[in-house]
């Protein structure tokens, strides 16, 4: 190890995070070398990312971006392969990063392509890299799952208990703080739809159908059994469609009406939930 200190050890150890053997071969490999000996890091742990490329990655949380001025915001799924990994505050970065670039840098399409942009957090690096890093750290692999961005005011919620969601939420007026209040509901009560007119129309009949027939099957008159039909057919869009839902934080209004009465207007969300798509 001629020309190799102590220091020079500690301080690759320092910038990578990775075990002072690892950064003693390192530089040793790179004669002393500092930037080539990162190199050499990286490109090892590269390998060993590729060898267990095909592991199951079915652990993660949704990285978040939103504003309201100027309006965006962005949700990106980041996975990995155990639940404690989704608690450490360098993969919570990671999943955070990759939303802000996406919402504030070029776009992207694919998460691979937003991997190759650079990360707000780590000057100098790139989204992969700061990928890379963490994997040679943790050696777990990390995968990007799916995107989204919204060119509009949004407000967004994170859960990450017994289910971990993401809610990303545009509307036009109101506030953050109310925006999240509808993600958070939206989070428990899961609604399909924005609204009854963008419900499934197949399923929609599908209900008419059995209620009328059950209602026929009650004795009652056919003049009144389609308006009854109709009548029941509010619980079905009550438990489907956002704004008809009553408002888990005062249920004598509807998510629809406690958007109005605060001068808000709910155009549309994105709701996932990790390993159901």
């Amino acid at each position: 190890m001629a020309g190799v200190t102590a220091a020079e050890v500690k301080a690759i150890r320092e910038m990578t995070g990775l075990p002072m053997m690892d950064c003693k071969k390192a530089l040793t490999e790179c004669g002393g070398d500092q930037e080539a000996a990162i190199r050499w890091l990286r490109e090892r742990g590269a390998q060993v990312q590729s060898r267990r490329s095909d592991r199951e990655t079915s652990f993660g949380r949704f990285g978040m971006y939103m504003r309201f001025e100027p309006p965006v915001g962005a949700m990106v799924e980041l996975k990995c392969e155990s639940a404690p990994v989704t608690q450490n505050p360098e993969f919570i970065q990671l999943a955070n990063d990759l939303a802000q670039q996406l919402a504030t840098g070029p776009g992207a399409e694919t998460g691979e392509a937003l991997l190759d942009q650079p990360s707000p957090s780590k000057d100098g690096m790139t989204l992969r890299e700061q990928r890379d890093d963490l994997f040679n750290r943790i050696r777990e692999v990390f995968n990007v799952g799916r995107i989204v961005k919204i060119d509009g005011a949004c407000g967004g919620y994170s859960h990450n208990a017994s289910t971990v969601s993401g809610v990303l939420l545009e509307v036009e007026g109101g506030t953050p703080e109310l925006a999240k209040d509808v993600c958070m509901h939206i989070a428990a009560m899961r609604p399909q739809a924005l609204s009854t007119e963008d419900l499934d129309q197949a399923e929609v009949d599908k209900e008419r159908a059995i209620l009328r027939e059950a209602a026929l099957q009650e004795g009652k008159p056919e003049s009144i059994v389609d308006k009854m039909v109709e009548g029941r057919l509010r619980n079905f869009y009550a438990e489907r469609a956002l704004v008809e839902q009553p408002f888990v934080k005062g249920d004598k209004e509807t998510v629809g009406q406690f958007a109005d009465n605060n001068g808000m207007k709910i155009k549309r969300f994105v709701h996932w939930e990790l390993g159901r798509e």
